[in-house]
């Protein structure tokens, strides 16, 4: 078990750019462009905690590769949907 502050750091950093990894990945090299609305955004971040949920139910082995790779999927839709209603006002207030 992960205790230490140090430790725990560390860890949430490597975290942060595989979860990057993966914004970068389905915006621009799966072209699924940044979210039109916020009820765009709700419904993708839903369909990947569903699935998330789906992994945590259905879990009968000792892999968790599909586990964490369901919770770092939610991870970077939850961060796409801040980038997008971002870049959403910036645009709006441009006009």
């Amino acid at each position: 078990m992960i205790q230490e502050k140090e430790k725990v750091k560390a860890l949430a950093d490597d975290l942060a750019k595989v979860v990057a990894g993966e914004v970068i990945r389905s915006t621009f090299d799966l072209g699924f462009p940044l979210f039109n609305s916020d009820h765009e955004g709700f419904a993708i971040l839903k369909e990947e905690v569903d699935e998330l949920w789906d992994e945590v139910k259905n879990k009968n082995t000792d892999d968790d590769a599909n586990l964490f790779v369901e919770a770092i999927h939610v991870a970077a839709m939850a961060i796409k949907f801040i980038i997008s209603k971002q870049n959403r006002e910036d645009v709006e207030r441009k006009k």
